[in-house]
Order: C-alpha cells, then structure tokens, then sequence
C-alpha cells in the first residue's frame, strides 16, 4: 500500500539540516548530498536518521541507496540517473519505500516499470536551483502525471508557499521544497508557515 506522504516534504543538503526542520515539525525531509566523500556518506546519514527520529521525522535518503539500506533508513529517493545505477531489487529486499523523479513521459514509464512508492515530477515552474534540460511542467501535467502514476505524486521544483494552494489544486499529494525553505532568511519560521499551511488546506 503506497504511504501516505506529509503535504510539505522539505529537501535539504546535509544533516544539520535535517535536525533543523525535523526540530520545527516537519514529518518528512530528504536528504539530498552532493560533492561529498565516499567515506562522509554514511556518517551523515546515521547522523540525519538520529536527528529525524528524536523527533518522529522520516528521513529520504537521495541517490545513496546503499547507505541508507546500511544504515536502516525506511525511505530512498532516486533521480533518473541514480535509477540506472541502484539495485531496485536490494532496496526492495530490505524494506524500504522508493520514489523516482521523473520528468518526461519515458522517465515516467520507466520509473513506473520499479512499481515506486511515489512519484516525483518536476520541475513545475522555473527553477533557478539547478540547470534544468527540461521547460517547466506547468500546473496541467500535475493533472496528467496523476491520473498516470495512480500513486502518491510529489512536485518539485520552484514552487513556494504562495504557489502551494495551485499546485495543490492541480492535484498534487506532496510538495518538495529547496529555495524557499533552504535560502529564507528564517528557515525554521518559512517551515512553521509551510506546515500551518498545509494543515488548514
């Protein structure tokens, strides 16, 4: 049976991180690491799951599969290009929840091939976090991708907490949150705002 997802599910690059938001209430936080040792992942990834824990959080591992299998995470979240590398049947084995990003219909077919927990689509607007091949989704392909995925479905990608109300609308489960969360001001005040939001929606 696919989870049920928190509706705000915030992305953060390292475990402080995660101690942060999972201090303020947030229920859900991935942890998404680049550039960083071979040596460093599982540390910080042991570190995030104790901080996620102490307060009743459930962490996403990005991309490091392995480590979080190792590790004892529930969940693990895979880009199209870490999906050609992991072993989907090792990640399943040991219990853990998987979601896919996906950003075309092919993405989509193939994420969908591993029966995932949830689907990620994204970007829905413009995002300036990264360098993105593929044009904004727009609020219609929530729609679509929903009716496709018949599973839990994340977006992602330049969404902030005024445009939550429309993408929610569109049909989405779960939004996935970087920008407007990691580089506010007040990270833990825009994450308070987010969750009494999604509380009242």
């Amino acid at each position: 049976m696919p989870p049920v997802l928190p509706r705000f599910y915030p992305i953060v690059p390292d475990a402080a991180w995660a101690g942060r938001l999972a201090r303020v209430g947030v229920k859900l936080i991935q942890l998404r690491m680049k550039d960083i040792p071979q040596s460093a992942i599982a540390p910080a990834v042991r570190e995030a799951l104790l901080a996620c824990r102490a307060y009743g959080c459930e962490l996403v591992v990005n991309d490091y599969w392995q480590e979080a299998i190792d590790c004892g995470a529930g969940f693990v979240h895979l880009g199209q290009g870490d999906l050609q590398k992991a072993d989907t049947a090792a990640i399943r084995r040991a219990g853990l929840k998987l979601g896919i990003s996906t950003h075309s219909h092919g993405e989509l077919d193939r994420a969908l091939h591993e029966n995932p927990d949830y689907i990620a689509l994204g970007p829905i607007y413009e995002t300036t976090l990264k360098v993105m091949p593929w044009a904004p989704q727009g609020l219609a392909r929530i729609g679509e991708w929903k009716a496709l995925a018949k599973r839990p479905l994340v977006a992602i990608g330049g969404i902030t907490l005024a445009r939550a109300p429309a993408v929610f609308g569109a049909g989405a489960d779960s939004i996935a949150v970087v920008s407007d969360v990691v580089f506010n001001p007040d990270p833990e005040q825009r994450s308070r705002d987010w969750l009494a939001s999604v509380s009242t929606d």
